[in-house]
């Protein structure tokens, strides 16, 4: 899917409130090794969004120290990162919960004297806990009712929140005085990942059409399982090859029924590989048909061919950032709607019909061979 790749904002100097020190970090810190601390966001797709950022970061302060604080589950989507020196766990529903464990995690930062702060996740308790752990720069928007705990916030303007979610990132950056060139999803994976999802591929002849039938937001990002089914017969039918079923255990029953309609040539993943694994047999799969979900992005940031299906969100703003990616959506009166179950008839999803994804999908196929 094609977006407007240029970097340029008009942006102006209300778009920057600075308090204290200059707003430009990479002059703020000329001439000096620091370490940085980066807040992660906390799901898998907006963790794959930063990506371009990272980079950006690393770009600039080609010798710091740079650290990502991350939730468990989104942490293997930095583990392989050249650009990350070390992942930082947020266990914030084990050892790090509740405020007792926000002030554990704070002194346990502290500890690693951190320069500067850039807060890629939004929410309060982001900007709360870095200033617990007394770093003295602490960078980010400037949402949520945290901007006194910001020394560097930045307001959030119409122009940005039109463009790509990738870009939201760069543009914080770019308010910050850094150069923020590239914006080109880059994935890494550790060579041992790498190297299974090879050995596990090589068991199964044919094309792979990866199926993502879930989406953690809600039900209403979900096209119907039957129809993931039906398109995965069609494919297997005409191709050969296998299908593979990603998604968490909450997703098993919806792999059951994808298998029931379209035989054994689907295997069930749902649940059953670590998410390092899963974006790595990603990486190698033929074509990838997915709802609007943190796997579509995996999948965007290995250049795997993917169709994505959208009903009740905006892929202006969160679709697949490919150049690979083909968007299945039907234009109602109503959407996107951004809600998480649907108050209607689910009309966005269901007038998608099995022919529109299977064209798509034949259309990647055909072009390979």
């Amino acid at each position: 899917m094609s977006y407007n790749n240029s970097l340029s904002f008009s942006s102006n100097s209300s778009s920057i409130t600075q308090k204290k020190q200059s707003s430009n970090l990479p002059a703020l810190f000329s001439g000096r090794n620091i370490s940085i601390l980066i807040r992660s966001t906390n799901w898998i797709g907006d963790a794959i969004m930063t990506l371009p950022a990272i980079q950006s970061i690393r770009k600039n302060f080609p010798t710091a120290t740079i650290n990502v604080l991350a939730h468990p589950w989104v942490a293997d989507i930095f583990s392989a990162n050249p650009n990350v020196d070390k992942v930082i766990i947020y266990h914030k529903k084990g050892k790090h919960a509740g405020l007792v464990g926000m002030w554990k995690l704070s002194q346990e930062l502290a500890k690693e004297r951190f320069d500067l702060a850039i807060l890629l996740q939004n929410a309060f308790e982001a900007a709360l806990l870095t200033r617990l752990a007394g770093i003295p720069v602490i960078a980010g928007f400037n949402r949520d009712a945290r901007g006194l705990l910001l020394t560097h916030s930045v307001l959030i303007t119409q122009e940005i929140r039109s463009r790509h979610q990738v870009y939201y990132y760069q543009y914080l950056l770019a308010c910050l005085g850094l150069d923020c060139a590239e914006s080109k999803l880059k994935l890494w994976l550790s060579e041992e990942d790498t190297q299974w999802a090879e050995e596990y591929v090589g068991m199964n002849p044919g094309p792979i059409f990866g199926l993502n039938p879930g989406a953690a937001y809600g039900p209403a990002k979900c096209w119907p399982v039957e129809r993931y089914g039906e398109v995965a017969r069609r494919l297997l039918t005409q191709f050969g090859g296998t299908a593979y079923v990603f998604g968490t255990a909450a997703d098993n029953k919806a792999a059951e029924t994808i298998s029931a309609i379209a035989g054994d040539q689907v295997i069930d993943l749902t649940g059953k590989t670590s998410l390092s694994r899963a974006m790595a047999l990603i990486g190698k799969c033929d074509a990838f048909i997915t709802n609007d979900s943190g796997l579509m992005h995996v999948a965007a940031a290995q250049n795997t061919p993917l169709v994505a299906i959208f009903g009740s969100t905006d892929a202006v703003a969160t679709g697949p950032f490919s150049e690979r990616a083909v968007v299945v959506s039907k234009s109602l009166s109503c959407s996107p709607c951004f809600k998480t179950h649907c108050p209607f008839n689910f009309e966005c999803m269901t007038a998608i019909n099995v022919d529109d994804v299977e064209g798509a999908v034949s259309a990647i196929i055909s072009s390979k061979n």
